[in-house]
């Protein structure tokens, strides 16, 4: 089992079952912004897009929001080379899809 880094939030209530070592360090208010800014950037733009877009979150479909997140977050730094990446996925992606004709 792996070990974790965290902050002290009480939301970590189960995760000693997951992980063997977990060491949560309290950051004061004064350095959330200094303590892994990208991280609170990007959780504080993922909050905002479940708000905005969803107006709240569904657990059934919490994975599917996140994907979307990720694939949002990743193709930021495309711009003009977005239609040759998304090409390239496209030809390159094998289909897991398989149909049986029982």
């Amino acid at each position: 089992m792996p070990y974790l880094d965290t902050d002290d939030s009480t939301s970590y209530v189960k995760l000693k079952t997951v992980v063997k070592e977990h060491n949560p360090k309290v950051v004061p208010t004064k350095m959330v912004g200094e303590a892994l800014p990208w991280v609170h950037l990007t959780i504080s733009n993922a909050k905002r897009m479940l708000l905005d877009m969803y107006h709240g979150v569904n657990p059934e479909f919490l994975q599917n929001y996140l994907n979307e997140f990720c694939y949002k977050f990743n193709r930021r730094y495309y711009g003009e080379a977005l239609f040759e990446r998304l090409l390239t996925v496209s030809v390159s992606n094998k289909n897991s899809f398989r149909y049986n004709r029982g």
